[in-house]
This record gives C-alpha cells, structure tokens and sequence, in this order.
C-alpha cells in the first residue's frame, strides 16, 4: 500500500503542469454612456438629517407634530402621527417656517406658534 503514495503523487503533480500559467483576459462591457456626466457633475449634498421632532398640543386641544431638520430652514409639519408630511422652508435659519396653504410655524422650542388651514395662527406647547 506505501508503494502507491508516490505513484499517485507523481500523477497529481504531472496533472496539473497541465494547467495553464497565463492570466485571465478581461473582458469589459459596451461603455458608459454617462461617463462624462458623471465625470463633470458638482458634489452632492445630502438632505438634512432629522435634528428634533416634537410633538405639540394647541390650544384647541388638537396634536400637530413636527420634525425640525439640521439646516434649520426646513421642517416637516403631520397633522397625524403618521399622517402626510408637509415641508415648510424658512427664508433664512431660525426664521418662521412656511408652505404653500397657509402652514406656518414660528419657532422651535415651546411654546410655538402654528398656523394649518382652516384654524387661525394657535399657541402651541411641546
């Protein structure tokens, strides 16, 4: 039986000198159609993150929640926990958040004032 080692041994190394020693060819694709698009493009800026979100009960005893954004221009007004968000974008940072509709928040502590459409502007505490 020990006589057999060397002779399958031998069988193995002839069996790979077989193989082939050169390297791989690699083959690319058809081009990128938007290499220079992509190549000339500005630097992307990522939307702000979520800074603060508050929930705050108006004086009509109704729930309005707000998520102010980092940038401090923007925040997203839910009239419902888990309702459609509306964006409100203020001119400069710390200034009063506004959208089309009559939505406003003024401020970002508590209280705030918020105004929705069809309720006058309301004092709000968080």
């Amino acid at each position: 039986m020990n006589h057999h080692i060397p002779l399958l041994a031998a069988a193995a190394l002839l069996s790979l000198s077989a193989c082939s020693k050169s390297e791989p060819e690699v083959v690319g694709g058809p081009a990128d159609p938007m290499a220079e698009q992509v190549a000339n493009a500005g630097p992307i800026e990522l939307p702000p993150a979520v800074k603060a979100s508050k929930q705050y009960r108006c004086k009509d005893n109704s729930l309005i929640f707000v998520d102010f954004l980092s940038d401090d221009k923007t925040a997203n007004l839910r009239l419902e926990k888990n309702g459609t968000p509306t964006k409100l974008v203020a001119a400069e940072a710390g200034g009063a958040l506004k959208a089309e509709g009559g939505y406003e928040v003024s401020g970002s502590g508590s209280p705030v004032t918020i105004t929705v459409p069809g309720k006058g502007a309301q004092s709000c505490k968080a």
